[in-house]
């Protein structure tokens, strides 16, 4: 189940074809992004999903990495928000989680922690315990505090945690942006198969190229 589908000589021309792919089937074929009023989401880059002596880890999380830090770089020079979101269980507030996977991610040792490359110090951090983020966490009246419309979402896992926040980003009301080079799974089958969901009713499918470009031209 567990494939290395994006690497560091593939993902651009990868994630590129996806986009482009996923297009032709979008609900909507344009959506102004609106750099002024944006945030940068990262989902769960944590240790458990990015090392690899972790059971949960995912083998193309290494190739997004470094993508999503040039976003944060970009959103950081223009002032606009970074928000990294870090999931930590307990039996008392898992829920499903602990029924549907059995081993919980606690505060337990070093797994909880952010992945080296992206423990930021001007992000805004939010502890969440389900899928989604906006589920009982602070998410929603940050963004609303900071006047946010649009809301790019990366990190993993791109059809459960992310995909999961990207649909529940578009129920609150935010214009949603999914980099297909932004967020990572265990195989092609199930990145590709989110992108497509999401594209037909809830987000706009770029790369991360397409924002970083827009946001360098922004005058903020």
């Amino acid at each position: 189940m567990k494939i290395c589908y994006f690497r560091d000589d593939n993902i651009e021309e990868k994630s590129r074809i996806m986009a482009e792919k996923i297009r032709d089937i979008s609900r909507r074929k344009e959506q102004e992004f609106h750099p002024e009023s944006s945030a940068l989401l990262i989902v769960d880059m944590q240790n458990y999903f990015t090392d690899p002596k972790y059971h949960a880890y995912i083998p193309s999380s290494a190739a997004i990495i470094p993508r999503i830090k040039l976003l944060t770089e970009v959103f950081a020079r223009k002032k606009r928000p970074v928000i990294s979101t870090i999931h930590i269980n307990t039996p008392e507030d898992a829920g499903m989680m602990e029924e549907w996977w059995g081993e919980l991610l606690t505060e337990t040792g070093s797994r909880s922690d952010l992945n080296e490359e992206l423990n930021l110090c001007f992000s805004t951090r939010i502890r969440k315990t389900q899928y989604d983020a906006f589920f009982d966490t602070e998410l929603d009246s940050i963004l609303r505090k900071n006047n946010i419309s649009d809301l790019v979402v990366t990190g993993v896992i791109t059809h459960l945690c992310c995909e999961t926040t990207a649909r529940s980003a578009f129920v609150h009301g935010y214009r949603v942006f999914f980099p297909a080079d932004g967020t990572a799974t265990y195989n092609e089958e199930f990145h590709e198969a989110s992108l497509a969901s999401l594209a037909h009713g809830f987000a706009s499918i770029s790369v991360t190229g397409e924002i970083r470009r827009i946001m360098e031209n922004y005058e903020g």
